[in-house]
């Protein structure tokens, strides 16, 4: 088998969340990788740099693969790596690589007639999910409503954005954080993450707040996933610390690890390399004894990876992100009472709305 063509598109698709009047747009690129048996594969990577990424993939990416098996997927990988990114650089590179890794792994398994989730390691179908509801748009009010809304759906873990793009009121957050636990209950799990925006201080002194309030973790707390500031905020929290979801390769994972900087590591298959670097980051937080979850959304992709992987945890159903899903896929999984179950379809069973696709298609 042979790739006989790959191609990248820019999208911005229109969300509707509950108790917000205009809609939410979301860009992604999507990614065909087309063969000459006829199968073809689907990945995708987020905004970042989207114009980029596309450029990339089509100018660069797409000649380089031509004629080559798609089966290949760890030559491919470090093929692509070594010849574009020598300097182990993230961004439109890793994102490109990440795309078009997924769609590969899609390929292979249709061509193999299995689940992506288990030709990567097949430990289970069903798999613990949380929604991502606390969007910072909301009013301390919103928050609650929705909050109960999920709640009273069956939904049993739920994450929250504190820190909106570095605005430190560390009292508004308390008080939305407390107001959250107080309309949920005990019973339900709550994160909370603020997006690496804050310094050492800020999130020091968030953490010791909101520590009565038993959170499952604090994803991204410090600016730049400061290595050294995040294992100094460990030592002085007992809310877990969770990071990585945006970090573009291994090694990034390697050193959050190895410097004590996370309870648990955070690797996103739309940002991190694909499947094919993403499993090497779980089996490298598997010999630390560590947890994987995801951060960063794209719920549809990264649950086959956390179904491979003893040390697969929870999956965030971004709301924003889960409903681009819905809106560009046919039947995508769902979450159900804080789980989600993958298909037996092979591959990532994830077939694209063609019309939806061509709708949203930025120029």
């Amino acid at each position: 088998m042979k790739i006989t063509g790959v191609k990248a598109t820019v999208h911005r698709v229109p969300i509707r969340v509950p108790l917000i009047d205009h809609p939410i747009n979301r860009e992604m690129v999507f990614v065909r990788v087309e063969t000459d048996q006829g199968i073809t594969g689907y990945g995708m990577t987020s905004q970042i740099l989207r114009w980029s990424v596309r450029e990339f993939v089509n100018r660069e990416l797409a000649p380089f693969l031509a004629g080559r098996n798609p089966l290949e997927t760890e030559r491919l990988w470090d093929e692509m790596y070594w010849k574009f990114n020598q300097r182990g650089t993230t961004g439109s590179v890793q994102g490109g690589i990440s795309a078009v890794d997924i769609s590969l792994w899609d390929i292979k398994g249709k061509y193999l007639k299995q689940p992506v989730w288990r030709l990567l390691g097949g430990y289970s179908a069903k798999i613990p999910a949380y929604i991502t509801f606390g969007l910072p748009e909301y009013t301390r009010e919103q928050l609650v409503e929705v909050a109960r809304m999920l709640v009273a759906q069956g939904q049993d873990k739920l994450k929250m954005v504190v820190a909106h793009r570095g605005a430190v009121d560390l009292p508004e957050d308390v008080l939305r954080v407390k107001a959250v636990r107080e309309a949920v209950g005990d019973g339900v799990q709550l994160m909370v993450d603020a997006n690496q925006t804050l310094d050492a201080y800020s999130a020091r002194e968030l953490c010791r707040r909101i520590e009565p309030y038993d959170l499952a973790w604090f994803e991204e707390p410090i600016i730049a996933n400061d290595v050294v500031q995040l294992a100094e905020l460990r030592r002085h929290t007992r809310i877990p610390v969770s990071a990585g979801q945006n970090e573009g390769h291994r090694w990034r994972h390697r050193d959050l690890i190895v410097n004590g900087a996370v309870d648990i590591v955070q690797p996103n298959v739309v940002y991190v390399g694909g499947y094919t670097e993403g499993v090497r980051v779980a089996h490298l937080a598997q010999a630390f004894s560590l947890p994987i979850a995801n951060g960063g959304g794209w719920p549809h992709h990264n649950a086959h990876l956390h179904g491979a992987v003893a040390n697969g945890g929870r999956v965030e159903f971004h709301y924003v992100m889960w409903m681009v899903g819905e809106a560009i896929f046919q039947s995508p999984p769902k979450p159900e009472k804080g789980w989600v179950t993958l298909s037996e379809q092979p591959g990532l069973g994830l077939e694209p709305r063609e019309d939806v696709l061509k709708d949203t298609e930025e120029p």
